[in-house]
């Protein structure tokens, strides 16, 4: 977790709460990623998603990253405005440009 802080504060983000969901037990997800919910200083809420692993990231992936946004709005009940997604592992010009194109910052 203190890479994923570390990481976002070089981009001059800053989280004033920021906690771990755990997407096995809330969502009965088998997917090895880390999911966050964070609340930026003006009381925004943000998703954070970071993704490791050595095998690139294809279209298809990103559409069920995507899907874990939506889930975590109803898990949350609330409106959540900032998407990021950190990863570390090769990512398909083609899921860049869709997760741009949603939204979402790819760091």
């Amino acid at each position: 977790m203190k890479d994923i802080v570390d990481r976002l504060q070089e981009k001059r983000l800053v989280f004033k709460s920021f906690k771990h969901i755990d997407i096995k037990q809330q969502f009965g997800s088998r997917k090895k990623i880390d999911l966050y919910l964070g609340v930026d200083l003006k009381k925004y809420y943000a998703c954070i998603i970071h993704i490791s692993k050595k095998s690139r990231i294809l279209q298809k992936e990103a559409i069920e990253l995507m899907k874990f946004h939506k889930k975590l709005e109803s898990y949350n009940e609330s409106k959540i405005k900032k998407k990021y997604i950190y990863i570390q592992a090769p990512l398909c010009s083609k899921a860049k440009a869709l997760f741009e194109s949603e939204g979402w910052m790819v760091i």
